[in-house]
């Protein structure tokens, strides 16, 4: 005999349809029948398009041409790319669109996927040595409070990018007491409470302006943006970079200039991959992020001591609203136990540090 429908009556079953042994509540069936008809899957298919294309770019980026620099600036803040799921999520809700809904999973999980990892604390107890790097500005009005606020980090080693001729001497000055060691070539500086030697300046190939071919040795060298040194330790050498990549800058007509910075980048990359010391640090504002395409050749052999040990995304610039991690602490050959950002000094940049062991 065919099943029938009945409705229920009395107090327990009223408005209530039995189908055999099941009975639908009225007021799932209504939204069902409300929230999902067919016209809620036809409407905002502009807004699911938008959402599975943010899907697929973030995963994708490495694939977008770089001319202008657009891959590199899509890289640098890839991060924030996020920001439009609850976007879409909102102009879905408002069309009442499922297929919009359904559609924003994918950027979401993609999301999720590339940086949920960095949301969680993945510091560990332990560590041999404490590393900072701070880009201090040639600008900051106050080298000395900033020389001791990065003293009272209790860094080992603290690296310093930006230094300029008239502040040297109050580094110098204020560093002295805590370091016992330090080696500055040209705007950068190692200062140490090992010993150091074999310090070497690093050819990051900086624009040294009109006729730089002819330009003497030691004027070359006293715009130096990059140095190598060895740092003595009781578990062996530790071979230690310190650079100051090329600026980059967003222009109207020609995008995203990164040509000096992409240079610089190749020819560091060069180095470390030259280098025979096991045991590599590379510290300093590289003026770009991990995901840059333009570090493939250092990302490729180092690990970012922030992705691997961090408490978050580890944003360093600007210091009044960091939006960009361009202030990099990367290993290779130890271990990087913790990672994190210091208090803002009189900086535009936020100093990073990070603790490694053997």
């Amino acid at each position: 005999m065919a099943q029938v429908d009945s409705v229920e009556t009395g107090q327990d079953g009223a408005g209530r349809r039995a189908t055999g042994a099941r009975a639908w509540p009225a007021g799932i069936r209504r939204a069902i029948r409300t929230g999902f008809p067919p016209g809620r899957w036809k409407r905002g298919r502009v807004l699911a398009a938008l959402a599975v294309l943010l899907g697929l770019l973030m995963p994708l980026h490495a694939e977008i041409t770089n001319t202008g620099g657009l891959g590199s600036l899509v890289e640098t803040f890839l991060p924030w790319f996020g920001l439009f799921i609850p976007v879409l999520l909102v102009g879905a809700l408002w069309r009442r669109s499922a297929s919009a809904v359904v559609a924003l999973l994918l950027p979401a999980v993609v999301w999720v996927n590339l940086f949920g990892g960095l949301l969680g604390d993945k510091a560990r107890s332990g560590g041999d040595l404490t590393v900072v790097s701070h880009n201090v500005d040639a600008g900051n009005p106050d080298p000395a409070g900033t020389a001791r606020d990065l003293a009272a980090s209790g860094a080992d080693l603290l690296a310093l990018e930006e230094l300029t001729p008239q502040a040297r001497g109050t580094y110098e000055k204020a560093l002295a007491k805590a370091y016992r060691y330090h080696t500055v070539l040209g705007t950068v500086g190692l200062w140490s409470r090992l010993p150091l030697s074999d310090t070497q300046p690093v050819d990051v190939k900086t624009d040294y302006g009109p006729l730089a071919e002819t330009k003497p040795a030691d004027v070359k060298l006293s715009y130096a943006r990059a140095l190598r040194t060895t740092v003595a330790t009781d578990q062996g050498p530790l071979a230690v970079y310190v650079a100051h990549l090329g600026s980059v800058r967003v222009f109207p007509r020609a995008g995203f200039g990164t040509v000096g910075r992409d240079r610089g980048a190749q020819a560091l990359g060069e180095a470390i991959a030259a280098e025979r010391n096991e045991r590599v640090v590379l510290l300093g504002d590289l003026n770009g992020t991990t995901d840059d395409r333009a570090f493939a050749d250092i990302t490729s052999r180092m690990r970012s001591a922030q992705d691997a040990a961090g408490d978050g995304f580890g944003f360093s610039w600007p210091a009044r609203f960091p939006m960009v991690r361009i202030d990099q602490i990367l290993v290779r050959g130890v271990e990087p136990r913790s990672s994190w950002v210091l208090p803002a000094t009189g900086s535009d940049h936020l100093p990073v540090a990070a603790r490694i062991s053997w």
